[in-house]
């Protein structure tokens, strides 16, 4: 066996170990007893997550706005490249904090309207409750790892086991309310 083939199944293996690690936390919420949350409660505990979420976006744009200044104020990148964003290309971790700010406002925007519609239909339950900061913890550890040090097999399934969970969010609502 080739050292590049090694070096592919020692990702592959910490993927999987990780995604079971994570599918056993899904397992153990999803198997927990559902209790109602009341609608008086409600609001206060689902924007707890979404607020959550907002500040970590908002930091990550912190850190772009400070990368990309220490980088021009250093002379590592020239403001012909923040006018095409292709000519004179930074180095990489310049632009991570970007790169991890602009996922902050993807698949999230699923995440604020299935928190929505839970605030608005009054439909949402401790099990619902625990995926929000279940979904919410994948989206801090992924935005860790991708600005700190770019691990792709973990950082890959952070962002997978964040969509699992936004996925399971939604079909337990759709079974809720349909």
């Amino acid at each position: 066996m080739s050292a590049a083939s090694r070096q592919l199944g020692t990702k592959y293996l910490v993927v999987g170990a990780v995604l079971a690690v994570f599918l056993s936390i899904l397992s153990t919420v999803l198997n927990s007893e559902a209790t109602p949350v009341r609608i008086a409660e409600q609001a206060a505990v689902l924007l707890q997550p979404i607020i959550a979420l907002v500040a970590l976006t908002g930091a990550a744009w912190l850190l772009m706005v400070v990368y990309r200044n220490l980088a021009f104020i250093s002379g590592l990148t020239s403001e012909r490249y923040f006018q095409t964003y292709s000519l004179d290309t930074p180095e990489e971790w310049v632009e991570r904090p970007t790169r991890a700010f602009m996922n902050l406002l993807e698949a999230p925007v699923l995440f604020y309207v299935i928190v929505g519609l839970m605030l608005i239909t009054g439909v949402a339950d401790s099990i619902q409750i625990a995926l929000a900061w279940l979904f919410v913890g994948t989206r801090y550890v992924h935005t860790f790892i991708y600005i700190a040090f770019n691990y792709i097999p973990l950082r890959f399934v952070t962002y997978a086991s964040g969509v699992i969970t936004l996925g399971v969010m939604w079909v337990r609502f759709a079974m809720q309310t349909l």
